[in-house]
């Protein structure tokens, strides 16, 4: 693998003094590029997309040959683990992600085994493995997972859903079904995650897209702890540097201070919470990621560049600062607007820097 020639995204992820603030886009490579939108249609399918290292490696790419972007991530899907495990994943049109055997049953709870990501998942850090090497040290790979919560909604409620009505019966009427199905989907993620830095991910993201639909109590027990015992037991370094890990918890604002507590490097922050605060309420603890609302890449180019200061002069010139969205990206968003932003960040946050 080719030395990094950029590094600031991990310096930043340790809190360490950068030039100026990095940032990615949750959801970079996406339906709002058309030439994503080209690739996708010649995979045929998106499972096609996933699963093809070739073309999950194209699609990686493309945003940082748009963007000046400080880190790719690699393109893939949080539903892979739970695929693997045998509940057939698919993709129904105006429905999105489905499973045709979601778990509701005990005997198949009590069956439900981590996957080898040698074996079913390999099609994954094959990929890691190809864009590493395509990119040739020019920025760092990110890898990622779904957190365990997040899976096991889509696991027990068969897809998406709107108000969780399967799992939080399982979570308040039989919790030991729940924790089951959780620990399982944790080593699975461990060793998914730790497969993908072997392969050459760089930092990696555990994505908790869910975890703010739960009770203040029910987070901590149902989706915090199993995201600590992922924490706990990722590898820490690779090619003699540190591999960084990051937490975000969509809706998790309540709960920072406890989810800075996990052993993550990092966390990231939807756009409900004002940054500056957040920085206040976790200290030195951890870097924070985030967190401009997706929805202001719709408004003027002046509105996008005055927001995106505002994140910054809310961070502040310190260290540790990740400029990001608080989710993933709109396919309605114009693709030059992207450009403005991209642009507003790199140079607001030397001007911080130059201002002392």
């Amino acid at each position: 693998m080719s030395p990094l020639r950029n590094d600031t995204f991990l310096r930043a992820l340790l809190r360490q003094s950068t030039d100026y603030t990095p940032l990615w886009l949750m959801r970079q490579a996406g339906r709002y590029l058309p030439e994503y939108c080209a690739t996708r249609k010649r995979a045929g399918s998106f499972l096609n997309l996933c699963k093809s290292p070739a073309m999950a490696c194209e699609v990686t790419l493309q945003p940082l040959e748009r963007y000046d972007l400080d880190a790719a991530i690699l393109f893939s899907d949080i539903l892979t683990v739970p695929d693997a495990m045998g509940l057939g994943l698919y993709f129904a049109e105006g429905e999105g992600p489905r499973f045709e055997r979601p778990l509701r049953d005990e005997t198949e709870i009590m069956k439900l085994a981590a996957p080898d990501p040698a074996g079913e998942l390999k099609y994954v850090t094959d990929a890691v493995s190809e864009i590493r090497r395509a990119l040739d040290g020019r920025v760092p790979l990110i890898g990622f997972s779904g957190s365990p919560w997040t899976l096991a909604c889509y696991m027990v409620e068969g897809g998406s859903s709107k108000d969780y009505q399967q799992i939080k019966t399982m979570a308040y009427a039989r919790p030991e079904l729940l924790h089951r199905i959780l620990d399982v989907t944790a080593d699975a993620v461990v060793a998914y995650l730790n497969a993908q830095i072997d392969a050459g991910a760089q930092a990696v993201m555990i994505f908790d897209s869910w975890g703010g639909v739960l009770s203040h109590a029910a987070y901590r027990e149902f989706s915090l702890q199993y995201m600590e015992k992922i924490v706990a037991g990722l590898k820490k370094e690779a090619d003699g540097r540190r591999v960084p890990s990051i937490v975000f918890t969509k809706g998790g604002g309540l709960w920072l201070e406890a989810m800075a507590d996990i052993g993550c490097d990092a966390l990231g922050l939807d756009w409900t919470i004002d940054i500056g605060e957040a920085r206040r309420r976790v200290g030195d603890k951890v870097a924070l990621q985030g967190n401009i609302d997706p929805s202001i890449l719709f408004g003027t180019p002046e509105r996008i560049a005055s927001e995106a200061r505002a994140v910054l002069d809310s961070f502040g010139n310190h260290p540790g600062h990740v400029f990001n969205l608080g989710h993933g990206i709109s396919q309605y968003t114009p693709p030059e607007h992207v450009s403005v932003l991209v642009e507003t960040v790199h140079a607001h946050s030397r001007s911080l820097r130059a201002q002392g």
